[in-house]
């Protein structure tokens, strides 16, 4: 599916994580396969998770104590995020690629109790999110809350879905939250990025954040998390991450240890990188 170190969730491709469905030919869950978004919901002391999640979790854990910890805060700077496109910003519009399963304190809640007027669509593949989304990713009365089933490199998929309730003649607000990292190829992530960015006008928003390979200590996670999970992790420099704001307005204070982006409180530096570009 689709939102480490923060762990992040990305949609994926039908053979990364599910056998085939003779009768109706379509994903079938496979709970002995580690995967992304149940790891992720473990992490953050979720239900939504099986065996297989909780063992690569607890092996991961054990190298990387700080870990969960970690999670919680990189969640934080999306909070702090969509605080500041919904409110400072006045963006009304979200596309959140990589959507997750649910847990405290989603898109569509923080960005409506800023603006209840927002508009939010999710993007995910993952069977077991979608369930979740239907349920539980309701909206306000006076926006709106929509969930995508397309796979992050369908990009054109994506834009279509999404604009059945996105207007992409005004400013959108893209999410990647924790998910490029699962996008292997730099050129692949940036060509995923920058066909969504030219969909949307002048005055829209990119934001995300992902792992570095600044420590050893998240290398060797990155290394363990690859040898179970799906879809394997791959973190970038923070150079390299910089190439996804290319041509954007970096918003203040640029790119940066989640931590550090518009805290609250003052936090101590975490190997998660993130940043909130606009389109000029």
């Amino acid at each position: 599916m689709l939102s480490m170190f923060y762990i992040g969730t990305v949609p994926l491709r039908t053979e990364d994580a599910y056998v085939a469905n003779d009768e109706q030919d379509a994903p079938k869950l496979d709970t002995s396969i580690p995967q992304t978004a149940r790891i992720w919901n473990y992490l953050l002391g979720g239900k939504d998770n099986f065996a297989a999640d909780r063992a690569v979790g607890e092996q991961i854990l054990v190298g990387q104590p700080a870990l969960a910890e970690n999670a919680r805060l990189s969640r934080q700077f999306l909070v702090r995020v969509v605080r500041y496109l919904a409110g400072e910003a006045g963006v009304r519009q979200f596309l959140d690629v990589g959507t997750g399963l649910p847990t405290a304190n989603n898109t569509h809640e923080v960005a409506q109790s800023v603006a209840p007027d927002s508009k939010i669509v999710y993007v995910d593949n993952d069977p077991l999110v979608l369930v979740h989304a239907r349920a539980l990713l309701t909206s306000s009365p006076e926006g709106v809350t929509d969930y995508v089933d397309a796979d992050l490199y369908d990009t054109k998929t994506v834009l279509t879905e999404a604009a059945r309730t996105l207007d992409f003649s005004q400013p959108v607000a893209i999410l990647f939250m924790g998910v490029l990292g699962h996008v292997k190829e730099d050129e692949t992530a940036l060509g995923i990025v920058r066909s969504l960015l030219d969909a949307v006008p002048s005055g829209s928003y990119f934001a995300m954040y992902d792992g570095t390979d600044l420590s050893p200590e998240v290398v060797e996670a990155a290394r363990l998390w690859n040898l179970s999970a799906v879809p394997q992790y791959h973190l970038r420099s923070p150079e390299r991450m910089a190439r996804f704001f290319e041509g954007l307005e970096l918003v203040e204070p640029g790119l940066g240890p989640v931590t550090k982006w518009r805290p609250e409180v003052e936090m101590h530096e975490i190997d998660q990188y993130g940043a909130v570009g606009r389109k000029p």
